[in-house]
């Protein structure tokens, strides 16, 4: 029978554990009066505050506490080289945590700031080679390098949030969401295992945040990388759960997120089907409806087999896609020119619409917007055709229960299409909005086709105007300086029914006194636009060739054509034709080789050396100033101009403000003033804000142009102002009409005699019920009026013209 030994006693280790635990106390202790000593070189140094003192000491103690706690409890309890850097790590991480804690009370120093966190990102790699050629590496050593690295990543990201947004905070809480999800979920707390990719996202999350808390970027810039830098972090995190799910999830908990994701997938394709493509139709009982073409896709994945079905579900997926593009448009359109998208010719809208964007914010921010543009489409696409597979073969799986809910949803749909059961009006229960949808961009797509065709015969008809003698045109305006403005989104909702209208009003009854009082006579009506919210050219266009412009289309075939313009007559008779467009910063070859025009001004020639205010390059007022300086000195030819007016584009801020007409000089009068006004950041956080700052925009151009009026004193002026179309959505909102304001400010009552005929209201403030005429009419009124012989029309040319414009009110419900 064999001897039972008893255990051995390991005399040995007992001593060494007693031997280290002095060690261990050390650091404790060292740490606390290290911590201290930080703080003072950093109070002697950069200032610190009470708040940054007591946080920094917690912090540094609490760490070092912590560090040597979990020493104690270890297999190996002393501290190991490796520790010690990690130890200095912390305390440097304390006064960073000071500094950041005294930053919501008082400025700090950035350079301290950025200098401590520097350190501790560059020690966080001596620590791991340190352990590593010691021989000293453990689990726990890195496990509390880790939680320095998190909590370092905490505390930057608090302290950029106070600039970027609370946004940034999401960054550092993720390790601690983290965390607490384990508590919740037992899966996930099992132990991750090492990743190289880990290591380099959480070191990028600690630069990119120490580059933007220096400032040494632009703010632009450092939201770009911070906003990439959570995006690695969001995928790093998301491969951790994929791995510990598939490692660790139990079957009852497998099955959970296999109903939830096929929920998903059905909430995504019932949203898609029945979402509206108008941003104001969306509400709740827009998706309280029963969208045919998921039943039919769920018909048809029951009957067929495995790959039919799946090249059915693919084909379906990238066509509910681009269904949903199409609404992403169609809802982008309608906010900006209050129209559907066009699937032939707004393409070639993207280019101006770019260049828009790109004077607004800049270069830089326009390429990062347009990348995550595709970005996102390309997951909208991914999305969508992964969620119609999944519901197909969800559905091919359980087909009997798929079978009883298809019969039972199309009971209800056929009875509520039956009923016409609505739950708000224009959201039926039995849906086939997408359908309809999909119907109405082929159909517009087969209109676009044939329109060409319908506007080259209009471009090619005769035109009695074009064959009138250059002896007999605008024979009532010989002497005169005819200058036609366009004020940039200058609408009837800027005069009419809305909040800032009064303000606007306001101005327009004092101008138009102050005019009254200088021997100015004013007359108002409105014009139709044919475009809204932007794409200003259409009605530029419009209005000087006499044709319906509504679409680029319609525009490049008119430069393309030999249209008579109101400039083309001009010149005929003998005026000096000038064009001026601020907003121009290459040569705009149509007012050469279309409009035909003597001059061209833009940004580059007209000597401006002030600042720019947002997509205005230059202020109203020195536009203005400097036309004058360049085409209506003392001893000029008569003048015809156009004059295009931007500073009240959006984004409507900064605003310029007026100078004294004779302090313009070459615009660096002006070089303080976008400082003083609020920025488009502060605009845009309120919907009420813009309202109030397009009305101020409108109010300082119109007060802006009348004032030059008197300043110029020209007798032989007759200047036409207009608004080339409503503003933007957000100020206009949904469904306001297409009519802008028209005046006309001159000092001859035989001009105002001519005009009679058109019945326009005194003032520079047309009444609800001043006269309305499309404004494709403008041309033939305006010739016809001045002109001394009027030339004989096709009744039935102009029938049809009358025919389409009416047509084409009708269907925008104008």
């Amino acid at each position: 029978m064999p001897v039972i030994q008893p255990p051995e006693v390991r005399h040995t280790d007992k001593l060494a554990d007693k031997l280290a635990l002095p060690g261990i106390w050390l650091a404790a202790l060292l740490g606390t009066l290290a911590t201290a000593a930080l703080l003072g070189v950093v109070s002697a140094t950069a200032g610190l505050g009470a708040v940054g003192w007591i946080t920094g000491l917690v912090t540094g103690s609490a760490a070092a506490a912590l560090l040597v706690t979990a020493r104690r409890r270890s297999d190996q309890p002393v501290i190991l080289p490796a520790d010690w850097v990690t130890l200095t790590r912390v305390l440097l991480i304390a006064g960073v945590t000071g500094l950041v804690a005294d930053s919501f009370s008082r400025p700090v120093s950035i350079t301290a700031l950025v200098t401590l966190s520097a350190v501790a990102l560059a020690l966080d790699a001596v620590d791991g080679q340190v352990a590593r050629r010691t021989g000293t590496d453990t689990p726990l050593g890195a496990r509390i390098d880790g939680e320095a690295d998190a909590f370092l990543i905490l505390v930057l990201s608090i302290a950029v949030s106070q600039d970027y947004g609370r946004w940034v905070l999401v960054i550092g809480a993720a390790r601690y969401a983290f965390l607490l999800a384990g508590w919740l979920i037992p899966w996930l707390r099992a132990p991750l295992p090492p990743r190289f990719w880990r290591k380099v996202v959480a070191a990028v999350q600690g630069i990119v945040l120490t580059v933007a808390a220096s400032g040494v970027t632009s703010r632009r810039v450092g939201m770009i990388a911070v906003g990439v830098a959570l995006l690695l972090l969001a995928e790093s995190f998301g491969r951790d759960v994929i791995g510990l799910y598939r490692a660790g999830a139990s079957v009852r908990v497998r099955r959970t997120v296999r109903i939830t994701i096929t929920g998903l997938a059905l909430v995504l394709l019932w949203f898609d089907l029945l979402a509206p493509d108008r941003i104001w139709q969306y509400s709740l009982a827009a998706f309280v409806g029963i969208p045919v073409e998921l039943l039919v896709l769920v018909a048809v994945a029951v009957v067929l087999p495995p790959w039919p079905r799946r090249i059915v579900a693919t084909i379906a997926g990238i066509l509910f896609s681009v269904l949903t593009f199409d609404k992403i448009l169609n809802m982008a359109l309608y906010e900006e020119v209050d129209r559907s998208f066009n699937p032939l010719d707004d393409w070639s809208s993207i280019r101006p619409a770019a260049a828009v964007v790109r004077d607004s914010i800049g270069t830089t921010l326009t390429n990062v917007v347009f990348v995550a543009i595709w970005a996102g489409i390309v997951v909208l696409v991914v999305a969508i055709t992964a969620a119609t597979i999944h519901v197909t073969a969800v559905a091919a799986r359980h087909r009997r229960g798929a079978v009883r809910s298809l019969v039972a949803l199309t009971a209800i749909w056929g009875l509520s299409a039956g009923l016409a059961l609505q739950v708000t009006p224009g959201f039926s229960v039995a849906s086939d909005s997408a359908t309809g949808l999909a119907v109405e961009q082929v159909r517009a797509y087969q209109s676009a086709l044939a329109d060409p065709r319908v506007f080259e015969q209009e471009t090619r008809a005769p035109d009695p105007e074009s064959t009138v003698p250059a002896s007999d045109l605008l024979t009532g305006l010989r002497g005169k300086d005819v200058i036609i403005v366009f004020v940039e989104s200058y609408g009837q909702v800027a005069v009419q029914g809305s909040s800032f209208s009064p303000g606007v009003d306001s101005v327009l009854r004092q101008q138009n006194g102050m005019l009254t009082s200088a021997g100015w006579s004013t007359q108002s009506a409105w014009l139709t636009s044919p475009t809204f919210g932007g794409i200003s050219w259409l009605a530029h266009s419009t209005l000087q060739s006499g044709l319906w412009v509504d679409s680029n289309q319609r525009y490049n075939e008119l430069l393309d054509s030999q249209r008579f313009t109101l400039s083309d007559a001009f010149r005929k008779a003998g005026w000096h034709t000038v064009a001026d467009d601020p907003s121009d910063n290459t040569t705009w070859k149509p007012g050469t080789s279309f409009y035909h025009y003597d001059q061209l001004f833009d940004r580059l020639d007209v000597g401006y050396k002030g600042p720019t205010f947002s997509y205005s390059a230059m202020p109203d007022q020195y536009t203005l100033a400097e036309f004058q300086r360049l085409e209506l000195a003392p001893g000029h030819k008569p003048v015809e101009g156009e004059i295009d007016l931007t500073s009240s584009h959006i984004p409507w801020a900064p605003l310029p403000a007026m100078v004294p007409w004779n302090k313009v000089g070459n615009g660096s009068i002006f070089d303080s003033q976008p400082a003083k006004s609020e920025s488009e950041a502060q605009v845009w956080r309120s919907n009420n804000t813009v309202k109030q700052f397009y009305g101020q925009s409108i109010q300082y151009t119109m007060t802006a142009l009348t004032s030059w009026v008197t300043e110029l004193n020209d007798p032989n002026l007759v200047l036409i102002l207009m608004g080339d179309h409503q503003p933007h959505t957000a100020v206009s909102g949904p469904g306001a009409t297409h009519n802008v304001p028209i005046s006309i400010i001159t000092r001859a009552p035989s001009v105002l005699k001519q005009m009679s005929s058109w019945h326009w209201q005194n003032g520079l403030l047309p009444a609800p019920s001043a006269p309305l005429e499309p404004m494709d009419a403008f041309r033939n009124q305006f010739l016809n009026t001045f002109n001394s012989k009027t030339p004989v029309r096709d009744a039935s040319a102009q029938g049809s013209a009358a025919t389409q414009v009416a047509a084409v009110s009708g269907t925008s419900g104008r």
